[in-house]
């Protein structure tokens, strides 16, 4: 697993933070661990005000994610799952995902989650999920890390 070495990261005072929740219909059983983290995440913060929005896939989670930039969010969190197969199209869309979504962040200055699995089989993609027996929670990691980059930020207004 890739989570050794990772921080210990705080969030207190994000009740007060406007959040916005993007995640991908695809691979159910995957997505409801990743949902179900976030929520977590958000709960144990005490974050109230949160939107979610579903859309079909992992290409759709920037402008998604751009779309919902403009109306007032502190931070944004994107949620999907992309499992590699025989073709290149793995490569392309996660390279999608990942410019875009960071694309927007910059663009915005609103701090986007990365919670987006891009893994080689399906069982990867499990043991990342926060389901019961997974050996990492990147739902709840996509949204810590969100709230902890947007409270950090709080001093500098967006222009």
């Amino acid at each position: 697993m890739s989570g050794e070495g990772a921080p210990a990261i705080t969030v207190e005072g994000a009740d007060r933070l406007k959040v916005a929740v993007v995640a991908s219909e695809w691979h159910e059983t995957v997505m409801t661990g990743l949902l179900d983290g976030a929520r977590r995440a958000l709960s144990d913060a005490r974050v109230a005000d949160v939107t979610e929005l579903r859309v079909p896939g992992v290409f759709e989670l920037p402008v998604a994610a751009s779309r919902l930039s403009g109306h007032g969010y502190d931070a944004i969190v994107a949620l999907g799952v992309v499992i590699r197969g025989g073709t290149p199209h793995f490569d392309y869309v996660c390279q999608a995902a990942t410019s875009g979504l960071t694309a927007v962040a910059e663009r915005t200055g609103v701090p986007v989650g990365f919670g987006v699995l891009t893994c080689d089989t399906e069982q990867q993609a499990l043991d990342r999920a926060g389901l019961p027996g997974s050996g990492e929670d990147k739902g709840h990691e996509a949204v810590t890390a969100a709230l902890a980059t947007a409270l950090r930020l709080a001093q500098w207004p967006r222009a």
